[in-house]
């Protein structure tokens, strides 16, 4: 996204600044996070399905697939305020990924400037909508191609709803509230200044 200028959900939350400057609307904002969200999840399940149809969840004798399958059961049942807030913590780091990315000049710049938060947010296991995208389907691939450990095992569409309404709600408090807002308030000018 940051490099490649593809469009992230997540990331796109810091367009709350430019709503809250005024130079977008709220139906602009909206639509851009609905449509954009919408095709991250296909996107996203797409490659899952691509990950799959390969073969990959088959290596090591299946301990893949399992792997996946595990990850998916705890996402999916995940309490509602421990997926919101760990969203919420997810795309503060997300959102000031691309706050400094937009610093650096270079593409070396800015994979540095990712490289840090993105491992943060990965090592303590916080929660984003995106990522979430693609591992709850492809946990329900290797559920339904018969992965070892389905016992007891409950990923369904309701649980990946389950999981994505409270982390899309959370990532959405953490970029746009927590970055965006907080460095409009700090950035803001008062017009009537002359920069």
């Amino acid at each position: 996204m940051v490099i490649a200028g593809a469009e992230l959900f997540t990331g796109n939350n810091l367009l709350a600044m430019a709503w809250a400057d005024g130079r977008i609307t709220t139906r602009e904002v909206l639509r851009n996070w609905v449509v954009v969200c919408l095709a991250n999840f296909l996107g996203a399940a797409g490659i899952a399905l691509l990950v799959h149809l390969s073969g990959h969840t088959e290596m090591n004798g299946g301990a893949v697939a399992d792997q996946y399958v595990r990850i998916a059961a705890a996402k999916c049942t995940l309490p509602f305020w421990r997926a919101f807030f760990s969203g919420v913590l997810c795309n503060i780091l997300v959102c000031l990924v691309v706050w400094m990315a937009f610093a650096g000049r270079s593409v070396m710049d800015k994979a540095v400037a990712i490289v840090f938060p993105i491992s943060a947010f990965v090592a303590a296991g916080f929660e984003h909508s995106v990522a979430n995208m693609y591992l709850i389907p492809i946990g329900m691939l290797c559920v339904s191609a018969g992965s070892t450990i389905t016992a007891g095992v409950d990923i369904t569409w309701v649980g990946m709803l389950g999981n994505l309404a409270p982390v899309i709600l959370g990532n959405l408090l953490g970029g746009s509230g927590f970055v965006a807002f907080i460095y409009d308030m700090i950035y803001r000018r008062d017009p009537r200044i002359s920069p």
